[in-house]
């Protein structure tokens, strides 16, 4: 269920992919209020994603996620906030 998306991991780890438009569950975060939110990431910044749920939009430092599973085209990837700590645009060139 577990795999690291090698195909899509630049330079020390991070993730070159578009974030917005997929849905995550952070399964481990620092801030216990964001354990187990999950949605659809609408909004991307150097340090935040912003996920809207079921019921409301909510803003994550991305700093404070251990760790999230991402779901894109039927495939399952662990993640950490520090994989993706860098402005979208940048991070997707590396």
């Amino acid at each position: 269920m577990q795999q690291k998306n090698k195909e899509n991991a630049g330079s020390a780890g991070t993730m070159r992919e578009e974030l917005i438009g997929t849905y995550i569950k952070i399964t481990e975060s620092k801030n216990k209020d964001n354990q187990n939110i999950e949605g659809i990431i609408t909004d991307e910044t150097k340090n935040t994603i912003t996920i809207k749920t079921k019921d409301k939009t909510k803003k994550i430092i991305k700093d404070q996620i251990i760790s999230m599973i991402q779901e894109n085209k039927g495939k399952k990837t662990k993640i950490t906030g520090k994989q993706i700590q860098a402005r979208p645009e940048e991070r997707i060139k590396k």
